[in-house]
């Protein structure tokens, strides 16, 4: 929960606290007549191979929309993994600080059943994990074991009764219970963070803390995460991690089941925050750890425009490579450290792609929904079903609506898996820079990217160690040559470019396009074609979300952008297979700087225009053959 500085989430809970002290518990639903199936999926005759290392966060989903995400995107891109909020039944906290039933409320466990969440049922839950199997993708559970519930009492999205160090059925069975003699030995909240004794064995934001020394806890915690190895999950991430002091952690995730179907020991990572009193690097002989240096110091510096530095990747946090679980932002710096997020549009999705090329650490990537102000919020949700304990039901994830955000799917991510799996542990091989804001490299002799933090295109020739060949972008439209070790690339600004063996196409019409291996070398913003054009085919691609019946247009000083008249300018269009990129062309005058912006209409005639100032521009061909491209991203 990246719970490990006092104060930031201290309000809320305290809020939550208050509320549950004056709520009655609820009575108890009837307890199943058996734990939770967790019937061992059946063995395969060789492993199943996952897509690779990528990770997605799909926070908040429900089971059902995890799994069709899994068949229907990101097994087919070669995304590797997905993390998945708490599957323990939870408490429910109706409407606190104005954000309905909290998405901190999965955080505090009731019991260790996974029958009924505000996610879904057992049943989906273990759907999910064998359809994503199927498609070679690892189940990542986020699972707690530092602490159970704050204070007061209720019933649990199971219906199970609780009170704060009262917990009398883990397992839906009435095989195991927590009593008070199963937390502490502090039972007082952290107050001296430079106090690792008090840090490791005190509640955290007033959470219950668990004996994690107690035998009886340890049991308790290795049923659950082999409960759910059994159904196929393949890996966990720790919840505050830090928290729980290292030995007990190594008890806990000692020679766990193996995974049936992928084989092997779960793969695990821990949620460390860390800090002088207590390293990262304290939690690395037990798993991957998530490095919150890396978060912060490449979101600022992409945010910047900064990324020369990063070419030569530092030991955030003095963690190895294949020691760190590295991220741009996650469910808890969105809220409360927004270095770079989805709110910073194109910037944000350059850092991603920039993580995903570069060879550092393992990388997680946030897929969220729109929280609005409220950093509390839920998640969208469909409303209470009758019958059902768990509150506020999940509502299925729609990567159309602007209720989901899928940065995952962003055109500048999606394809950045793929590339990540072709160039697998090549080194990086710097071969182009301009400036801070742009540079390029090869990794080894399997990808090539390129990266523009700057204003205008950086039209650039740099040589590569790709074989010869067309390639189609990873980290956007159009395609590029590779011709006797040299390469030449149109980047947008704020945009990349990213090429990988695997990724190759005979005809560059398959790719959406492409150059013809000539134009500048250097970062300019000049042209570097056929100096005879007149006139130039623009051709314009912006990603924006819309509601129904909205339309994206490009106005602006020119007649054929609408002379600023929105209902004259250039119409773009997009179907379901590029949603939400919207793209259309016009014909523009060579030599003539002109301002344009983009704007939503919908039918009855209402006009959104994005923020920020105009946009500039002059019509050449730096595309080539008279040709211009405008790939750009709503603001």
């Amino acid at each position: 929960m990246h719970r490990n500085r006092p104060g930031r989430t201290l309000a809320a809970l305290a809020a939550a606290a208050a509320l549950l002290t004056s709520v009655l518990a609820a009575p108890a639903a009837a307890a199943p007549e058996s734990p939770v199936p967790a019937t061992p999926l059946p063995a395969a005759d060789a492993p199943t191979a996952a897509n690779g290392d990528t990770i997605v966060h799909l926070f908040q989903w429900n089971w059902n929309s995890v799994a069709a995400e899994c068949e229907d995107f990101l097994g087919p891109n070669g995304f590797g993994g997905v993390q998945v909020s708490p599957p323990q039944e939870h408490v429910v906290i109706p409407f606190a600080e104005g954000g309905n039933y909290p998405w901190w409320q999965d955080y505090q466990p009731v019991s260790y059943q996974i029958d009924n969440t505000r996610r879904g049922t057992a049943e989906e839950f273990e759907d999910m994990v064998e359809t994503c199997r199927d498609n070679g993708v690892r189940i990542y559970a986020d699972v707690v074991i530092n602490h159970m519930t704050g204070p007061g009492s209720g019933t649990g999205s199971n219906g199970t009764p609780w009170a704060q160090y009262d917990h009398p059925d883990l397992f839906g069975d009435g095989t195991a219970s927590y009593g008070r003699d199963n937390f502490g030995p502090c039972y007082e909240t952290i107050t001296d963070w430079n106090d690792k004794w008090e840090v490791q064995n005190c509640r955290l934001l007033d959470l219950a803390d668990l004996d994690t020394a107690d035998p009886q806890v340890r049991s308790q915690i290795r049923r659950y995460l082999n409960g759910l190895i059994g159904m196929g999950v393949a890996g966990f991430r720790v919840d505050a991690s830090k928290h729980v002091p290292e030995a007990h952690i190594a008890e806990i995730f000692r020679d766990l089941d193996e995974v049936p179907g992928f084989g092997g020991q779960p793969h695990i990572y821990h949620e460390v925050y860390g800090d002088a009193t207590i390293p990262y690097t304290n939690y690395a002989p037990y798993g991957l750890v998530t490095n919150f240096d890396y978060q912060r110091d490449v979101s600022a510096k992409v945010r910047d425009g900064n990324l020369s530095p990063l070419l030569n990747m530092p030991r955030h946090g003095g963690l190895d490579s294949d020691e760190a679980l590295v991220f741009i932002d996650n469910h808890d710096t969105q809220r409360y450290e927004p270095t770079l997020t989805h709110k910073n549009g194109a910037r944000y999705h350059l850092a991603t792609a920039f993580m995903l090329a570069h060879p550092y650490g393992t990388p997680v990537v946030m897929s969220s929904y729109d929280f609005g102000g409220a950093v509390a919020e839920g998640p969208p949700s469909t409303g209470t079903e009758p019958g059902n304990p768990a509150g506020w039901i999940t509502a299925d994830s729609d990567c159309s609506s602007s209720d989901w955000v899928c940065e995952h799917r962003a055109p500048a991510v999606a394809g950045m898996a793929a590339f990540r799996n072709a160039v697998g542990d090549t080194a990086l091989t710097a071969r182009a820079q301009d400036g801070s804001s742009r540079v390029a490299f090869d990794r080894g002799g399997r990808g090539f990217a390129a990266f523009n933090a700057g204003g205008g295109t950086w039209n650039l020739t740099a040589s590569t160690d790709l074989p010869d060949g067309t390639y189609e972008n990873a980290a956007g439209p159009g395609s590029y040559t590779v011709s006797g070790g040299r390469v030449t690339v149109q980047v947008p600004a704020d945009g990349a470019v990213a090429l990988h063996v695997g990724g190759t196409c005979d005809d560059p019409a398959e790719c959406g396009g492409g150059d013809d291996g000539g134009g500048d070398d250097g970062g300019g913003d000049g042209g570097g074609g056929d100096e005879d054009c007149t006139t130039v085919a623009a051709e314009f691609h912006v990603e924006a979300s819309t509601r129904y019946g909205q339309e994206i247009h490009v106005v602006g000083s020119l007649p054929e952008l609408g002379s600023w008249n929105p209902r004259d300018g250039l119409r773009l269009r997009t179907d379901e297979n590029t949603y939400p990129w919207w793209s259309g062309g016009t014909d523009l005058p060579v030599g003539t700087e002109f301002e344009y912006k983009f704007v939503k209409i919908d039918g009855a005639g209402d006009v959104v225009w994005e923020s920020g100032a105009n946009r500039v521009a002059t019509g050449d061909d730096s595309a080539g053959g008279c040709k211009q491209v405008f790939t750009e991203y709503w603001r």
